[in-house]
């Protein structure tokens, strides 16, 4: 077994392309499956919704994490988040090993956006410490953005031994890009792509990215590769490009 572990994050908009022209969840699942993360961030993931099942005749009858893992990824957490009439969405981790423990938090500064910090702990073959991965979709507004990183920085020194390897990746909505420096001071995190390449990846819009909003932190391993995920056929299932990374034990 490889001391290598691949990952990708991705913001999949609820499995509806950019402006909601159409459902893409099928596309969504080929392009994911050709890349064989082995761990994935997800986030804006449908748990349910019986209006969307009703109107496409190809929804899936399952959950669209359940739909997307399928038999590549044995073990996934749901962290449920923005509840509705029709139904409910949030973040999801997908692993091709097992999930031993996760929980997820409410970090939501106000009500009208509801956020969650979803952290898994993950028996990774031998690695002789367990993998943290926290998967996050941060709010809108700059001061909610920054007391969402507070909370964030609290689970992390409150949860995860100083040793362990540690993953935070996800949608942070982050384009006057203050999370990185947060992150280092509080948490000694760094960003794979600043790590690799000076800036982190413009991620957003899909089609072409201006922004720098999705990222991917990591601490007590090495970064070997990342790879932003833009273009066709990444642009016509989302309104974010996808990030990826390779990452190794220390």
């Amino acid at each position: 077994m490889s001391d290598t572990l691949h990952i990708t994050t991705y913001n999949i908009h609820k499995g509806f392309s950019q402006f909601n022209q159409r459902m893409v969840l099928h596309e969504l699942k080929v392009q994911l499956h050709l890349l064989n993360p082995d761990v994935v961030f997800l986030q804006e993931v449908l748990g349910e919704h019986r209006g969307h099942a009703d109107r496409h005749h190809n929804w899936p009858e399952l959950s669209q994490y359940e739909f997307l893992a399928d038999q590549l990824w044995s073990d996934f957490a749901y962290g449920k988040n923005a509840v509705y009439p029709d139904g409910h969405h949030g973040n999801v981790i997908l692993s091709r090993y097992p999930i031993l423990e996760w929980e997820n938090i409410d970090i939501s500064t106000h009500a009208m956006e509801s956020r969650g910090l979803l952290h898994c702990v993950i028996d990774v073959p031998n690695w002789q410490e367990k993998l943290h991965c926290v998967n996050v979709h941060l709010g809108l507004g700059g001061r909610g953005r920054m007391k969402q990183l507070q909370a964030i920085r609290d689970r992390i020194q409150d949860m995860v031994p100083a040793r362990a390897p540690l993953l935070i990746a996800g949608d942070f909505n982050d384009w006057r890009i203050k999370a990185g420096e947060f992150l280092a001071r509080s948490l000694q995190m760094h960003e794979v792509f600043e790590h690799l390449h000076g800036k982190s990846a413009k991620s957003y819009p899909a089609a072409m990215p201006m922004l720098r909003l999705d990222r991917i932190y990591f601490r007590g391993l090495k970064v070997k590769s990342a790879r932003v995920h833009h273009g066709r056929p990444w642009s016509r299932i989302s309104d974010h490009a996808a990030l990826s990374a390779t990452v190794s034990r220390v």
